[in-house]
């Protein structure tokens, strides 16, 4: 079965698993977190019952037994590989750690499901050398925290296999180098110093610190109790912060990109607590949460790319995550897990989280909605043409604040699938070790950045001017009909040089054709830039254009204004900023515009060319 007809096998209806209201349960008071502790190792994601259970299943489940084959395979790799070293790179040492939890991962489920000591003695050397480290860069605590998640797990799986000196070598470095540093940024053990920014934010340092962290602490709880009195403490009082964000459908604002990595902490805190105090303290117990797992299925394309608005990477594609399985089966959502089962039989290499928290297909099976809207601090508007084609039309409209972690300036930005092919698109982040990346203030560097910028994205320019860093949108109108349409107010990030600025998106022509409508009320004479971003050939034809890409050809027409012309530029940079080769921009300026300007663009296949569609007001969408 093809990845791109995964969505239609998901047995589960959005509305029905939602929870209300804040968790449910109190935090309890620290000396009582370890009441319900399993003192026994590995207690981690993955106890020994579980273990065996996986074994007697892979005897009679084929899939099962193909994805233990794929790790094994990929632990033989890991145990001719060289040793990790401490590099970093720019401020972050994020490759070491993420390095460093592959291998524990891979090796130490594989040791478990097989007992060669070749996997064991490669997974215990992965410890000591990290472990030998003279530190995991506190400086980007975000290191420290996913080393912590690492070390933890790999303590914990491989406890009862380590000789008690190197027992202790690896919980002394993991309280030196992790749970110290940990426990002074929440605040110290008597809760008197100044925690640091990422306790409380409402994003992914949050869920990856408080999630690592926690694990690292379940590791040691027996021997060394209060550093989870202390740590998981702090995540019950702050990670709500961070996860009440995916409220109230489960959509991440910080974008699909960073969905992953936001919740692939949130996951490790609960099932890490899930496993090792039978308990998660009703941290799971948010609406947006019980239902995130819908969101990178229902707004990837039928290219198989996310919608790559903020800082993603370039051309992120969704072919499943093991976080299907977990979010299944946590909330009771069988279908996600036959969806992650169905990514993984169409060819997606397994990792050891897709064991972990594998089950095998129920058979669960609903076809979702064509067009889907999401709420929150970014609101999204998604409508597509069909699920089952590969080749079917597809776009989205983002709403929100360019202000938000991780934002560019580019609300009312859009991306369109055709053919099988991304046609507009978002060129996600640039390099993060570039000067000011992360100073997003008013007037911060990050905005001097093309692909940060507004002159980067499919939004309207006035006088050549970014949309301002302070401004906001909002999701007016999204109707999902035989002609499915959102409408986003943009005005408040282009004052004072306009008092209204407005973008729809229509899927018109029997959901054959795309219409782009911006209509703005100018508040004084100005030149407009309409633009779309494309990795597209462009010929020009005047009032139309010609997009080819990959031997397939898409046509852009302008419906208004009368006698307007497109225009192709390039979207090429100089160094240190990504070079983006072959990337154009499709433009249309308008000088001199006054008063009420409308610009409409349909974009459709061609050939066929049927007659163009009239055009209404946005106010009557």
């Amino acid at each position: 079965m093809a990845a791109r007809t995964i969505a239609l096998l998901l047995g589960i209806q959005a509305a029905a698993c939602l929870l209300a209201g804040e968790p449910a349960d109190a935090p309890p008071a620290p000396d009582a977190i370890l009441a319900t502790l399993e003192r026994g190792h590995p207690r981690l994601l993955l106890r020994d019952d579980r273990l065996a259970e996986l074994k007697r299943l892979a005897t009679s489940d084929a899939l099962l037994a193909t994805c233990i084959s794929q790790v094994c395979a990929d632990a033989d790799t890991l145990c001719r590989a060289k040793a990790i070293e401490h590099v970093l790179i720019g401020p972050r040492l994020l490759s070491v750690s993420r390095e460093c939890l592959h291998r524990v991962l891979v090796l130490g489920l594989a040791w478990r499901l097989t007992g060669r000591t070749a996997y064991l003695d490669q997974a215990r050397a992965t410890l000591l050398t990290v472990c030998a480290f003279s530190d995991w860069n506190p400086s980007h605590f975000l290191d420290v925290a996913e080393m912590s998640n690492a070390v933890g797990i790999g303590y914990d799986w491989l406890y009862p296999a380590l000789a008690p000196t190197e027992r202790d070598t690896i919980r002394t470095a993991l309280i030196r180098l992790g749970l110290e540093e940990g426990v002074q940024a929440v605040g110290g053990f008597d809760g008197t110093l100044k925690h640091a920014f990422w306790v409380d934010s409402a994003f992914n340092w949050n869920q990856v610190c408080h999630g690592g962290l926690t694990v690292a602490s379940l590791a040691v709880a027996e021997s060394d109790p209060r550093y989870a009195q202390v740590l998981i403490a702090s995540a019950c009082r702050h990670l709500p912060t961070a996860i009440a964000s995916y409220d109230p459908d489960g959509a991440w604002p910080e974008g699909p990109g960073y969905w992953a990595y936001a919740t692939d902490y949130t996951v490790y805190c609960l099932a890490g607590m899930e496993s090792a105090l039978k308990t998660t303290f009703g941290l799971d117990q948010h609406a947006g949460l019980s239902t995130t797992g819908l969101y990178p299925v229902c707004v990837s394309g039928p290219t198989g790319l996310m919608p790559n608005f903020a800082d993603a990477g370039d051309f992120s594609r969704f072919s499943g995550t093991p976080l299907l399985s977990w979010l299944g089966q946590h909330y009771h959502q069988a279908g996600l897990c036959d969806a992650q089962d169905a990514y993984l039989a169409a060819g997606r290499k397994a990792t050891p989280l897709d064991i972990i928290w594998y089950r095998p297909s129920s058979g669960s099976s609903i076809t979702l909605p064509l067009d889907r809207s999401f709420g929150g601090a970014v609101e999204l508007g998604v409508m597509r043409s069909a699920w089952k084609d590969p080749n079917a039309l597809y776009a989205y409209i983002k709403a929100g604040y360019n202000q938000v972690n991780h934002g560019h300036l580019d609300l009312g930005s859009f991306e369109c699938d055709c053919l099988g092919e991304r046609w507009v698109r978002d060129l996600g982040s640039d390099d993060y070790n570039l000067p000011g990346y992360f100073s997003g203030g008013t007037k911060g560097p990050r905005w001097r950045y093309f692909r940060l910028n507004s002159h980067s994205h499919s939004v309207p320019l006035i006088d050549g001017q970014d949309q301002l860093v302070a401004g906001k949108a909002k999701l007016l109108r999204f109707i999902s009909a035989d002609a499915p349409r959102a409408v986003v107010d943009l005005s408040s990030a282009y004052v004072p040089s306009a008092s209204r600025v407005q973008r729809g998106i229509s899927l018109i022509e029997s959901r054959s054709a795309l219409l782009v409508q911006d209509e703005l009320e100018l508040t004084r004479p100005a030149d407009i830039t309409w633009a779309i971003t494309t990795d597209a050939a462009v010929e020009v034809q005047g009032g139309s254009a010609i997009l080819t890409l990959h031997g397939k050809h898409m046509r852009a027409t302008i419906l208004a204004p009368a006698q307007a012309q497109f225009s192709v530029e390039s979207a090429e940079q100089t160094a240190p900023q990504k070079p983006n080769h072959g990337v154009r921009r499709l433009l249309i300026v308008l000088a001199g515009a006054s008063d009420s300007v409308r610009i409409a663009v349909r974009l459709a296949p061609q050939p066929p060319m049927p007659p163009l569609p009239a055009l209404t007001p946005l106010s009557a969408w």
